[in-house]
């Protein structure tokens, strides 16, 4: 079982299939299209189908994952952080994606943080978009530090790769 973490303001915790109208309303933001990419989930079914074959999986296979970020004042869910694997990266790697309205205000960091925190794993990576500024500087504030810049999935655009190391300088 994935543990929750909390924060003074949040709580991650797993997804479940009832995330279905979040994680449909989520990877549509126009943010998440233009940044991240199209995960092709049109309807609550294919929400479903991405959270099982996506995250629930993760947990299962590799005992970590994306978790929902939700308000710990509301309980509404706001965002998803947690660490990835990608056969394409030799590292697990930090990824989050938050709602517009939930910009702006730290969350995105506070999660991030306790990922970091919590994280099993001494080095990680992180994989952005070279112009998506915000992103980079979340990244930055969080301890990481760019690498390189490579074609993380084959034949699409260059990313910027970041990586982060556990101890005084990562944590």
């Amino acid at each position: 079982m994935i543990a929750a973490l909390e924060t003074p303001r949040l709580v991650l915790r797993p997804f479940t299939p009832e995330d279905a109208p979040f994680a449909l309303r989520l990877l549509n933001e126009p943010s998440f299209l233009e940044h991240i990419g199209d995960k092709g989930v049109r309807d609550l079914e294919g929400a479903r189908a991405y959270l099982e074959g996506g995250p629930l999986a993760s947990y299962a296979r590799h005992g970590h994952g994306l978790m929902a970020v939700v308000l710990k004042a509301t309980g509404a869910p706001i965002g998803m952080c947690g660490l990835l694997k990608r056969d394409t990266l030799p590292e697990p790697d930090l990824g989050y994606a938050f709602l517009p309205e939930a910009w702006g205000q730290g969350f995105a960091l506070e999660a991030a943080q306790a990922v970091l925190a919590a994280s099993p794993f001494s080095r990680l990576l992180a994989i952005v978009s070279p112009v998506n500024a915000s992103s980079i500087r979340l990244l930055e504030k969080a301890g990481f530090a760019f690498l390189r810049r490579e074609a993380v999935h084959p034949g699409e655009p260059e990313l910027a790769v970041y990586g982060w190391v556990a101890g005084p300088a990562g944590a």
